[in-house]
């Protein structure tokens, strides 16, 4: 079931790579107090903000991208997070995608982050600040932490300050989700111990190798926003675990799907934009 739904989100993506969607052509936030409309998967933002990007406590990668927009709450929580990391000596924050000025499609990357309200931090800690050529094009290797086998990490680039920055982003309680690889999972599971209830927010999906990507709860004064459900009860380290291990079931032959109609307020402030 989890590998089908995977191969469907990925089909969604393929489909959205295919052309540039219009949300890349606004270059800067829409005026207007901040709220997030519609879902993770199809939504826009009204007033985001952009994340500083000179900052001692993190550091932002692909700035030629302009993924670096998100709402108010984003913005805090990765404030928030990198002053935590940075007091504890932990090493420092390489933060990746957030979401564009306006929110929306991506042409690539991604399927979600439309709402200003996700956030990649690539799971390396380096213990001295990057150049700006490193944070312009960083190199997968050595940040893949998933062996080829995809069943456990690789030993030699887990470092234990990893488990401490998803336990950090896990406890805060604007996180609902923390999307990892099911092998990066099961190796936090073997490391909790007995303090748990954070795994539960920690949700095993395919890729993110390199990468955790961070989830907030809906703002309570974004009235568009569609939250998720929560993550069922208990820390997802057992059968639920498990099935994203087993061998993945035959499918039938791939099925074409367009993106779903957007929220009347994102449509409404595109054709705005497009007039």
């Amino acid at each position: 079931m989890k590998k089908t739904l995977f191969a469907l989100c990925g089909l969604l993506l393929s489909a959205s790579t295919l052309a540039a969607t219009p949300w890349q052509s606004i270059r800067q936030p829409i005026s207007g107090a901040p709220h997030a409309i519609g879902s993770f998967a199809n939504g826009c933002i009204v007033g985001a903000q952009a994340l500083p990007l000179n900052d001692p406590t993190y550091q932002v990668m692909r700035q030629d991208q302009r993924r670096f927009y998100g709402h108010p709450d984003l913005i805090l929580f990765i404030q928030r997070l990198g002053a935590q990391v940075h007091n504890l000596q932990l090493g420092e924050v390489l933060i990746g995608d957030m979401g564009m000025a306006a929110g929306g499609r991506f042409s690539s990357g991604h399927a979600s982050h439309q709402t200003g309200l996700d956030v990649d931090i690539w799971l390396q800690l380096p213990q001295a600040r990057w150049s700006s050529q490193m944070l312009l094009k960083p190199q997968p290797q050595p940040l893949d932490l998933v062996a080829a086998d995809g069943k456990n990490v690789v030993a030699r680039h887990w470092q234990p300050q990893i488990d401490s920055l998803i336990k950090l982003a896990a406890k805060d309680d604007d996180v609902t989700r923390i999307f990892v690889n099911p092998a990066i999972k099961k190796q936090l599971c073997a490391d909790a111990g007995s303090d748990r209830d954070w795994l539960r927010k920690v949700r095993p999906w395919f890729g993110h190798r390199a990468h955790m990507h961070v989830r907030l709860r809906c703002p309570t004064d974004s009235l568009e926003c569609q939250d998720q459900p929560a993550p069922p009860p208990g820390d997802g380290c057992g059968a639920e675990l498990a099935s994203w291990f087993a061998p993945p079931k035959p499918s039938g032959a791939p099925i074409k799907r367009e993106p779903p109609p957007l929220p009347p307020s994102c449509q409404a402030l595109l054709d705005n934009h497009q007039l």
